[in-house]
């Protein structure tokens, strides 16, 4: 019998052949001058290119965005150029792969910042513990953003698609969940703000759109994609509250005023089964509202995924850590080979080791 998870799909103009999408994975092995993705990060990706969609780690838009140590950015053209190789890499074998743009907001700390403190809706600290080069350290309270300083974000980001199309990307996906900034605006907890950016479901959101308007002005929306964490409760800095569902129906109603590639959304990170405050399944509940491309993530192998599919309530599925230790996860689905167990301990670490070294089946 056939399954889903192996059918090509059409993504709004992209010819993907199949359904199995490579999630974005921080990995921080860009340890060099200017964070730049190079020839090892063009092995790893191509190693994976299997995948119907790769989404790359998330990349930087400015270096207001930083909030780890050792992650590309995409603002500046030696960057560019990096992400250029890893482009073609993924095309010459026959992949498609579009670059996530990130923004941290407060999920960050002044050592990433010459000592000035991150931007972010309010001076709310999300109590995380950044990735600094003296290691991890506890997030501060963070710098409220001006409305300069919001309308110079939305150009990083807008600037961020530009580069990205620049360097070969398929396309470009919105950091908007994971308590990075975008969700710390459209959360209550992290957002207390009584100007047009605050206040109400249609406020906190605003930020997005307007990304997304000026995005449009310079790129194909069609080639655009938004993550979206729903449930995210509990931790990140991000909690659920009495508006956080009219918040997301909001926001997924409004992006079907928009020809997009995809949303890509998570199931609950944590049980959030007894929470009335939050969407308890994701993909079933924007499922009724969302008229376009569904990806779902969260915790998936090939059995769930299949399920997940064959209900109707995504078109694909993303796969995050199998990925890591996987890079031939495809075939082993297909042939339901044992799976390469991950080497959390080199998650974040520099070099191959746990990044490119991981064996492909033996034919």
């Amino acid at each position: 019998m056939n399954n889903r998870l192996f059918e090509s799909y059409e993504l709004n103009g992209q010819s993907l052949n199949n359904r199995i999408v490579m999630a974005p994975m921080t990995r921080a092995r860009s340890a060099n001058e200017g964070n730049i993705a190079t020839e090892l990060t063009a092995a790893y990706y191509a190693q994976r290119a299997t995948a119907g969609l790769i989404i790359s780690e998330g990349t930087f838009i400015s270096e207001e965005a930083i909030g780890f140590i050792n992650v590309p950015g995409i603002y500046t053209q030696p960057q560019i150029k990096g992400w250029k190789t890893v482009t073609q890499a993924v095309h010459d074998k026959n992949g498609k792969i579009f670059a996530q743009l990130w923004h941290t907001g407060a999920y960050s700390h002044p050592d990433l910042h010459n000592g000035k403190l991150p931007f972010t809706p309010s001076n709310v600290n999300p109590n995380q513990q950044a990735f600094t080069p003296e290691g991890f350290k506890p997030t501060v309270a963070p710098q409220p953003m001006t409305i300069e300083d919001i309308k110079r974000t939305i150009q990083d980001f807008k600037n961020g698609a530009i580069n990205a199309f620049e360097a070969g990307f398929d396309g470009v996906e919105l950091h908007g969940a994971n308590g990075y900034l975008l969700q710390q605006f459209f959360s209550k907890n992290s957002n207390d703000r009584t100007d047009e950016y605050g206040g109400n479901p249609e406020n906190r959101a605003r930020i997005l759109f307007e990304i997304l308007d000026t995005i449009q002005e310079v790129a194909d929306i069609r080639k655009v994609g938004v993550r979206l964490n729903p449930s995210l409760n509990g931790i990140m800095g991000i909690d659920v509250d009495d508006e956080t569902i009219a918040t997301y129906d909001y926001i997924i109603n409004r992006l079907n005023d928009y020809d997009l590639a995809y949303i890509h959304l998570i199931e609950p990170f944590t049980d959030v089964t007894d929470n009335e405050n939050a969407i308890q399944e994701v993909a079933r509940h924007f499922r009724k509202i969302y008229n376009g491309t569904i990806i779902i993530n969260r915790a998936f192998n090939k059995e769930t995924a299949t399920k997940v599919l064959e209900s109707g309530d995504a078109d694909l599925v993303s796969f995050g850590v199998p990925f890591i230790a996987n890079p031939d996860l495809v075939e082993r689905f297909k042939t339901d080979a044992a799976l390469n167990v991950p080497n959390q301990e080199t998650f974040y670490t520099p070099g191959e080791k746990g990044y490119t070294d991981y064996p492909f089946l033996t034919i």
